[in-house]
């Protein structure tokens, strides 16, 4: 007699129910060799997905290890095969999804930096402006004359972002990002090998 209720079979209850999109950060310890950010790449792109930011860069020079941080979006099944992809491949050591991990220790994410650096061009009142907003946002100039200024900055995402739309009306020229570099909280190293 306990039979689970059903709806009708009436198009009325069907829904249109698509997966959330969330953004994770994933780091993987890989092998130092020729062609592994390929394969690694491959994964998403054979898949339509994005890489939203990317950073490698050998961590263990005794070893040969390198890190590869990546930032993506995607729906949670796609993201889990992914990173469940990511760790079969042969010179792959260790994936961690820094997202799912910061979530399960109750912080709102990894720590997460990136750097900056931007060209304003400009005189006058502008380029007074954008020193006074470089002080805000606490990037340093790293090359000047008389017409130009080059900032660096560091810090989330978020801030580098805010800090680019604000000097733009200011005479922005040019940006270059180097990309998230991404890490657990707390004393625990990533990888052990």
């Amino acid at each position: 007699m306990n039979r689970a209720i059903q709806p009708p079979a009436s198009a009325y209850f069907i829904t249109d129910e698509k997966p959330s999109i969330e953004s994770r950060t994933l780091s993987i310890v890989v092998d130092n060799e020729p062609g592994v950010l390929a394969r690694v790449i491959g994964l998403f792109s054979g898949r339509g997905y994005n890489i939203e930011s990317l950073t490698v860069s050998e961590t263990d020079h005794t070893k040969h290890l390198s890190r590869i941080t990546i930032v993506t979006k995607g729906a949670k099944p796609v993201i889990e095969q992914l990173k469940s992809q990511l760790d079969r491949i042969v010179p792959v050591h260790r994936v961690v999804d820094l997202t799912q991990t910061a979530v399960g220790l109750g912080e709102d994410g990894p720590i997460e930096r990136e750097l900056a650096l931007v060209k304003v061009a400009g005189q006058g009142d502008d380029r007074v402006e954008a020193l006074r907003l470089a002080d805000v946002f606490r990037a340093k100039v790293v090359d000047s004359t008389t017409d130009h200024f080059v900032f660096e900055i560091t810090g989330k995402t978020s801030k580098i972002e805010k800090f680019i739309q604000i000097v733009a009306p200011l005479g922005l020229v040019e940006v270059c990002r180097t990309g998230v570099a991404a890490m657990s909280r707390g004393k625990d190293p990533m990888f052990e090998g």
